[in-house]
């Protein structure tokens, strides 16, 4: 039997490669009796304890430090004996981790002392030990009887200071154990774990590198133990000893709940149910609410506090409450939690549950234990601050976010590995497009599915000893960074239980990632950033600025008139969740007339459900039989027309026929979306007896317990459903009653996505909104909305800096107007005023204020950029800052007008697409076309078409009988569409078609993946 006192892995981030997967298996084919982890900080302790234990190793604690003594950092090993020590070493862990050189001061160990033993490690890598034995003097004065001395012999070399460690060993009577560092598994791994390091370090692998191959930090089996300690088994003895005498229990002890702070003598059920009912009798605006709603509320809250839940229900309610007083805006709920009408009762969520049908035990099941989870969607720009008050209020050593770990995906282990191989950069940017983009793919699925990846690896040596490096590394995790979402709250100190390290903003993070964290007991609660809240903030703004109207979200129509139809006509760019093609043409089909309509589409598009889209949208204009399992379901399916769509109709489907509980119900629904043979069969009989017993016939029972088994892989949470399409039906009513809002906030966002803007652009234009040129004077960084117009923003224009940017609209802030390029030159100084911004400026037209042609202003940058390094170098005040006219100012450089077509490829070098008058514009008018892009993408299949364009780009194809064809990009000022050119007119036009010119075309309108497209009868260039 051997012992393994040293082994790193892999979740130590690059410092070894030895993954878990791998050791356990080796470590029961050694007959391991115990292994111990011994990474830098506590990370991958869990997943390391549980598989060990599982495949009956003992597992032991342990950690890799550097102890700061007076004048000298030493290395040691530390280890947890028993549950003083695993706890120690939590702390000892986070006090490393939180420090700038993540050091160990010898005091903060001998503090943390207890249930602690300790290994010196004096191999012939850490001789510096022999240097300092006064050191060892100190540690065998705290850790008298926990202290050895580890001596290591890979491949059985003796280090030359051996004799010299018995010795020392013999002077301060501590015993010798074996002692050996695993990095990686095998011998053939070293160079594998070589590049690792160097990835880790930033350092390329140098041909003595390359070469250096003979380290001893695999692991040893067994046998190679014994051989290599043959002359000194009684080391071999004293590291089993001391392993086989480290018993520390890392289970969880069950739920950690967070308690929220309150004066002596009030007890948190007591105050959650006094806040529940006066929240509910606001919510309902009434004293005396409905009994179904006071039934509700006290059946929630028995199960709440039954549960111990109440402390839980009272933070969140009070961090909602926060962000209410702090205008901080917050989603109308996210997931199951929306089920519960405490919830809504405290302000956490925005639905009424009983309104719309929700259920609680979805969300809290008293027959199945589980940790409340309440997620909470924020404005993304403003969720830190509600973290922060958290922290704040329960104290910093109590709150912390949760760690994620980075993996090397295929493409950067590619990449890293064949830099640290010094590859040249050109092949770096070929091997990144040798491997498919697909979210997941791994190296060994682009070698299979790629013929050219394949020949290139075969074509040199090195390149195959790179792939199978590469191969080694990918998937090890690479770098820590904090969860998106994830927050822990704890009752006592965080490092009592889990170990944390230094965050962002004066927050700690766990060292353990999200499931680690749960496994300990501890509560998380997800604190989530929503881009579209953040934008329905800023529409609210700005029709609060512009309008002076303040809207109140949770106070809207549900039933407006203008919303539904723009909705029904599938008008949903922009919104949330509703703008694929694929659920514009569902909504189209559809019709929504009442919410629950927005509700069920969001429900079923997606793959499975997908299909019964044609049914719902037939049987609700009454073309199709609406068909119930039994007509006593009618109260339950009729809002859906008899289709199962939402997990919460099976578990009312269960209570009403078989008399389950909706406990029960909610295990049942769980149980048969898992689909296991025995579960289904068991839980039939269950619904089979109860509906029976119910007076309901077998067969009937029989054949509806059929219907759910087989909806229940697409059944959807409705208090999700519900939840999330309130997003889009409040960002549909914005954009039906306030589209000049809408827009210029839909356009900030989408500046740097030159097709996603150009696509808000066009739609506004199609809907009669003027979009405005930038202006100097103007425009602002996002757009604006200005006398029933929208004005284009500045930070939209490529080749403007942000550093330009805010120089730009400070200078404007204090000057005021510019009088002319000199003017603004100056007000820039030298230091910002730089060709390539105010190039920028001009070609967008932003310069247009000053009254010149864009030419001139092209011409004249020259001469300002000089005037301004003399009149002011720099933008600090100088003497002559006031002065100018001392220098003399220069004059314009005139010259011949811009012409038109010039004008518009600079607008499309600047914007990405023409934001003036589009050639396609005037051509349209003189030849009198009435057909533009724009309509041709609604028009039917096989109408006939004229538009006029601009040929954007050309595909050109040979067919099977080697004929010349084309597919070409046309584009006019409300978008692109594709054209096909077949051989014989392609033919004729084969002469002048060329990127660019102006054309009139006649043809069909063909489908194809629903992508409309002209199949070409007649085209003509036009002068």
């Amino acid at each position: 039997m051997s012992v393994y006192p040293q082994v790193r892995t892999s979740a130590d981030l690059l410092k070894s490669t030895i993954r878990l997967e791998e050791l356990i298996p080796f470590l029961v084919e050694q007959k391991a009796e115990a292994c111990a982890i011994v990474n830098s900080k506590l990370y991958g302790l869990l997943p390391f304890y549980h598989g060990l234990k599982k495949a009956g190793i003992h597992p032991v604690a342990g950690l890799s430090v550097q102890v700061r003594f007076e004048g000298i950092v030493l290395p040691l090993l530390i280890y947890a004996q028993n549950n003083d020590g695993y706890k120690n070493l939590l702390k000892i862990s986070s006090s490393i981790a939180i420090t700038e050189d993540e050091q160990l001061p010898f005091k903060w160990l001998k503090g943390y002392s207890k249930g602690i033993c300790v290994v010196i490690p004096a191999d012939k890598d850490h001789a510096i030990w022999l240097k300092h034995v006064s050191s060892i003097e100190i540690l065998q004065g705290v850790f008298r009887g926990r202290i050895w001395i580890g001596v290591s012999r890979g491949e059985g070399e003796k280090s030359p200071a051996e004799d010299e460690i018995i010795r020392l060993g013999e002077t301060f009577n501590i015993p010798i154990m074996a002692l050996h560092e695993c990095l990686y598994l095998k011998r053939e791994d070293a160079f594998s774990y070589r590049v690792a390091r160097s990835i880790d370090q930033g350092i390329k692998l140098s041909e003595q590198m390359q070469m250096s191959e003979e380290e001893h930090h695999y692991t040893p089996t067994g046998s190679e133990w014994m051989e290599w300690f043959h002359d000194h088994p009684e080391w071999l003895e004293e590291s089993r000893k001391m392993l086989s005498g480290c018993h520390a229990d890392i289970e969880s002890k069950g739920h950690i709940m967070p308690k929220y702070p309150l004066p002596a003598g009030q007890s948190a059920e007591k105050v959650l149910k006094a806040l529940a009912i006066k929240g509910l009798k606001e919510r309902l605006k009434t004293d005396v609410p409905d009994p179904v709603y006071l039934d509700r509320l006290d059946h929630e809250l028995e199960i709440i506090c039954s549960m111990g839940f109440a402390d839980y229900f009272l933070i969140v309610a009070d961090f909602m409450n926060y962000a209410r007083e702090q205008r901080i805006l917050t989603g109308p709920g996210r997931g199951s939690s929306v089920g519960s009408l405490v919830a809504y009762s405290l302000y956490i969520t925005q639905v009424d549950p009983i309104r719309y049908g929700l259920l609680f035990e979805r969300f809290l099941n008293p027959e199945r234990v589980s940790m409340p989870d309440i997620d909470i969607d924020f404005v993304d720009t403003r969720r830190h601050e509600v973290i922060q008050y958290v922290a704040k209020k329960y104290g910093e050593k109590h709150v912390a976010q949760i760690i994620t770990f980075g993996t090397l995906s295929a493409k950067a282990v590619a990449r890293d590995v064949a830099r640290m191989f010094n590859f040249e950069p050109e092949t770096l940017e070929m091997i990144s497009r040798l491997i498919p983009n697909r979210l997941g793919i791994t190296l060994i699925e682009a070698y299979d599915a790629s013929e050219p990846f394949r020949k290139w690896i075969g074509e040199e040596p090195i390149r195959k000893r790179w792939f199978e490096t590469a191969l080694k590394l990918e998937g090890l995790p690479r770098n820590a960074s904090t969860h998106a979402a994830g927050v822990v709250l704890c009752p006592m100190p965080l490092v009592e239980v889990v170990p944390i390290e230094k965050g962002h903003d004066g927050i700690f993070i766990t060292q353990w990632p999200m499931q680690e964290v749960e496994q300990m007991g501890l509560l998380k609660m997800d604190f989530l950033g929503l881009r579209n809240l953040t934008m329905i903030e800023q529409i609210l703004k700005m029709i609060h600025y512009n309008r002076n109207i303040y809207i109140d979200l949770n106070e809207i129509p549900l039933d407006d008139r203008k919303t539904f139809e723009l909705l029904q006509h599938g008008d949903t760019l922009g919104i949330f969740q509703l703008e694929s093609e694929g659920m514009r043409n569902a909504l189209r089909e559809i019709v929504p007339t009442r919410f629950s309509d927005i509700v069920a589409v969001n429900a079923l598009y997606r793959p499975g459900p997908m299909q019964f889209i044609p049914v719902y949208a037939r049987r609700k204009k009454g073309l199709e039989p609406v068909v119930m399992p039994h007509p006593d379901l009618e109260p339950i399916l009729g809002e859906t027309y008899g289709i199962i769509v939402y997990q919460e109709q099976i578990m009312q489907i269960a209570h009403r026929l078989a008399g389950f509980s909706l406990g029960q119900a909610d295990l049942l629904r769980r149980a048969v979306s898992k689909k296991k043979r025995e579960v289904l069969e068991e839980q039939r009989k269950a619904f089979v007896n109860g509906a029976v017993k119910n007076g309901y016939g077998k067969e009937v029972a029989e054949s509806v317990y059929e219907q759910i088994v087989r909806f229940a892989d697409y059944g959807f949470a409705k208090s999700h459903a519900v939840a999330y399409s309130m997003i889009s039906y409040q960002m549909a009513y914005l954009k039906a009653n306030f589209p000049l809002e809408f827009y210029a906030v839909m356009m900030t966002f989408a500046a740097g996505n030159q097709e996603r803007l150009f696509s808000f652009i066009v739609e506004a234009r199609s809907k009669g909104i003027t979009v405005l040129r930038p202006s100097l004077h103007k425009s602002s960084r996002g757009f604006t909305v200005e006398n029933g117009k929208i004005r284009y923003g500045l930070s939209a224009i490529s080749g403007l800096s942000q550093s330009f940017l805010q120089k730009l609209i400070q200078a404007r802030k204090e000057q005021g107007e510019f009088h002319d390029l000199f003017d603004l030159a100056v007000s820039l100084s030298g230091k910002h005023f730089n060709r390539k911004s105010i190039e920028s400026l001009i070609k967008a037209g932003v310069l247009d204020d000053f009254g010149k042609d864009r030419a001139t202003l092209l011409a004249t940058i020259e001469a300002a950029e000089k005037h301004a390094k003399i009149a002011r170098p720099t933008d600090e005040d100088d003497l002559f800052a006031s002065q100018t006219s001392l220098f003399g100012k220069p004059k314009y450089q005139e010259a011949e007008p811009m012409p038109d077509k010039i004008k518009l490829q600079f607008e499309k070098e600047v914007f990405g697409f023409y934001l003036s008058e589009h050639p396609a514009t005037n051509v349209r008018k003189r030849i009198q076309v009435n057909t533009n892009t724009l309509l041709v993408k609604s028009a039917p299949q096989d109408a006939y078409v004229k538009l006029v364009g601009m040929v954007e780009s050309i595909h050109q194809i040979r067919t099977k009988k080697g004929e010349l064809m084309a597919f070409v990009q046309v584009q006019d000022e409300f978008g692109a569409i594709s054209a096909t050119i077949f051989p014989k007119l392609y033919n004729d036009c084969l002469g002048w078609i060329k990127e660019d010119a102006m054309v009139y075309m006649e043809g069909k309108v063909q489908y194809r993946f629903n992508q409309p497209q002209i199949v070409v009868k007649i085209i003509k260039f036009i002068q």
